[in-house]
């Protein structure tokens, strides 16, 4: 299994870059907000819990994917460094048990994007952050960096559209329906 591992602040486009890629190559999309969206029917948002069962789903919807074969499994993910990087080597820790690689790809853009697409409609029906006051406020609280692999793919999404973005991933990966 290749794990592509999109990562990045809110409203950089991980996940309109993932629906982009798997509109080009064959994969499954496991969103950020799938396990955060299920934490929400157990408990309140950053309840006692809440997190320790959101990183629970994750690691077990990744080793579930690498144990039956899902040949490529695209994941979007908000990683802050130091805080994520328990959970990224954890998730690489799965992904190489299995056989499997973890491909790494650092998404971002200016912040003035950023702040211009949080109050997308979408992120609004998908109860994503929404307001630019809020977004600024993480911004400065957080370090949003690329996770520490020399191999990590830097990408600006600011600078093209998500089809475009997703075909260099594609093709620094050689992904492939065959190399899949």
């Amino acid at each position: 299994m290749k794990l592509l591992f999109l990562h990045g602040s809110p409203a950089t486009g991980k996940l309109t870059v993932a629906k982009a890629l798997l509109g080009m190559v064959p994969g499954r999309l496991m969103d950020n907000h799938a396990a955060i969206d299920f934490a929400r029917t157990i408990f309140d948002f950053d309840a006692p819990g809440f997190w320790e069962l959101v990183h629970h789903v994750r690691y077990s919807a990744i080793d579930a994917a690498a144990e039956h074969g899902v040949p490529l499994l695209v994941t979007t993910f908000c990683y802050a460094e130091p805080e994520d990087r328990e959970q990224f080597l954890k998730f690489e820790e799965i992904v190489r048990r299995r056989g499997g690689e973890l491909l790494p790809i650092f998404l971002h853009c200016s912040r003035e994007e950023a702040l211009r697409r949080v109050g997308n409609p979408d992120r609004i029906e998908r109860r994503k952050m929404t307001s630019a006051e809020s977004l600024s406020k993480f911004l400065d609280s957080y370090d949003f960096a690329a996770v520490p692999r020399p191999d990590c793919l830097k990408l600006d999404t600011g600078k093209a559209p998500a089809e475009v973005t997703a075909l260099s991933i594609i093709s620094h990966f050689a992904l492939t329906a065959a190399s899949i």
